[in-house]
């Protein structure tokens, strides 16, 4: 799209032309047409001919005296509805030289029309207006189009330099000084930018007010439609938008070129964007930093049920969160899914409360570990959520459940969905590895093993108690002579100071063991 300088609406309307210091000195008084004065004025023509409306183009505000006009009252009806018909902003009528007061065919032709129409009670010099508002209009249209070009340049460096969406999104949100919504076509909510506290407002019954707001501009919303080559996809949405309409049109135009051309060279996935939303309100969840109080009105205009619902936090390891979307969509369980960090996988449900949330999510895994084998996913899961404010806790925990089976796959008989209570004292450790007394353990417990970093012994010792010392397994998983892992499991008391045959000692060391390894993930 391409914004020209005549097709920028001029910043001055009726109105703000009537409030300037050389017309005020006029005494300019609106005598028709006065609920519209808000009309903008494109451009100021003085005409004194009596067919003026040929010449106009629409948007003008025209200054006459009407020498040519008086003692025919047909001829002033013409003129205001020829004026009308031009769609003129206005007509100024300067009272002396032809009417000492304003006509009243003139001013009930022009009340009829709803044309504006200003009489000067003062002589008053054309070209003093004409200069006065000819300037404004150039100079703001000037201002426009840098504006325009200045915003093009920083977005598209922006974009050149790789930044993601929520970047482009905070730059547009800077020059606008208001909330920006992208969103799709069925008004889900893909990125916002802003101040959060006024995002917050804009968000919180957002469907209701994007679909009553409709393809209407006005309080300044301001939307421009995000598309090419004939197809629609989505729209930027400027919110309460407080400069000229003009301007802000400019803006969002601007804005939504960018955003186009961004999609464009990420491949036209514009579901990243749904990805990179899910992501940002699953991560600022699981953190903590946000409270999940605060984080609703973002959750419900993601297009997640909020309301009388049970949400189920789970965790996959290993889980390709385009294929997690799917399956979401092919099972019909509402919810988010966005990747973290390490390989996890976050997927928050929002579940009607006379479902069976527990069945769901099992119903869920199963089918998700037969399409991709148990051996490689794991699904963790904290215990179904009935309020919102509990959903962050629960992503934590079942984030927990899913490094504390990280590396036990092979060892464990894992169910469908993993919950806390089924890692166990591997479970309990990862939720206390931040704790100094359980550091502080685990690093006096291996001191023998951990001062020299003998990485072989630590993972014979690992295997060991993983499988409840069961010496014949651990050689084969190391692929030594029970003589080797004899002289080795010698060689770990030794270093460690105790017994693993004793139960107690044993039970120890494995404790340490498991906090060391749950502190180095």
């Amino acid at each position: 799209m391409t914004i020209t300088l005549d097709s920028l609406e001029p910043a001055l309307s009726v109105r703000q032309v009537l409030t300037l210091e050389r017309v005020l000195a006029g005494e300019p008084e609106v005598v028709a047409g006065a609920q519209h004065l808000d009309r903008p004025v494109r451009w100021v023509h003085v005409a004194e001919a009596a067919d003026v409306g040929v010449m106009l183009s629409g948007g003008e505000m025209v200054l006459t005296t009407g020498v040519l006009l008086a003692g025919d009252e047909d001829k002033q009806a013409e003129y205001v509805r020829s004026l009308h018909r031009a769609e003129a902003a206005a007509v100024v009528l300067g009272l002396g030289r032809a009417f000492p007061a304003a006509p009243d065919v003139m001013r009930r032709a022009a009340e009829r029309c709803g044309l504006p129409m200003v009489v000067l009670h003062r002589p008053f010099p054309f070209a003093e207006l004409t200069e006065e508002v000819q300037s404004r209009l150039v100079r703001r249209k000037f201002a426009a189009v840098s504006l325009s070009e200045a915003v093009r340049t920083e977005l598209t460096a922006l974009i050149t330099a790789g930044a993601p969406l929520q970047r482009l999104l905070d730059e547009v949100a800077r020059h606008s000084a208001c909330p920006v919504v992208v969103t799709n076509l069925a008004h889900r909510v893909l990125g916002t930018a802003g101040e959060r506290p006024a995002v917050d407002d804009v968000l919180r019954d957002w469907e209701r007010i994007a679909r009553q707001a409709g393809g209407v501009e006005g309080d300044g919303w301001i939307r421009a439609e995000l598309g090419g080559r004939g197809e629609r996809w989505g729209r930027i949405v400027l919110c309460g938008y407080r400069g000229d309409t003009a301007t802000g049109r400019l803006l969002a135009d601007r804005a939504a070129e960018a955003l186009v051309l961004h999609r464009m060279l990420a491949g036209g996935a514009a579901c990243s964007w749904e990805e990179q939303s899910a992501q940002s309100l699953l991560t600022d969840l699981v953190s903590g930093v946000v409270p999940a109080r605060q984080l609703l009105p973002r959750a419900r205009a993601a297009g997640l049920p909020v309301n009388r619902r049970t949400f189920v936090p789970l965790v996959v390891r290993d889980g390709d969160p385009a294929r997690l979307e799917r399956l979401l969509r092919l099972l019909g369980l509402p919810g988010l899914v966005a990747e973290l960090a390490d390989g996890a996988t976050a997927v928050l449900l929002s579940l009607p409360r006379d479902q069976d949330a527990g069945a769901l999510a099992v119903h869920f895994a199963t089918r998700l570990r037969t399409e991709t084998g148990p051996e490689h996913t794991v699904v963790a899961a904290a215990e179904p959520r009935a309020a919102w404010d509990d959903v962050p806790t629960g992503l934590r925990e079942a984030q927990h459940v899913a490094d504390a089976v990280a590396d036990s796959c092979a060892v464990l008989d894992l169910p469908p969905v993993v919950r806390l209570k089924d890692v166990h004292l591997r479970g309990l450790i990862r939720l206390l590895r931040d704790d100094p007394h359980v550091q502080s353990f685990a690093e006096r417990e291996l001191d023998g093993l951990l001062r020299e970093t003998d990485e072989d012994l630590l993972s014979v010792l690992r295997t060991y108690l993983a499988t409840g010392r069961n010496k014949s397994r651990t050689a084969q998983l190391h692929h030594v002579s029970r003589p080797a892992l004899y002289r080795r499991l010698e060689s770990i008391q030794a270093r460690l100071g105790v017994d693993l045959d004793d139960f107690e000692q044993a039970a120890s060391v494995h404790i340490a063991l498991l906090a060391h390894d749950a502190q180095q993930q």
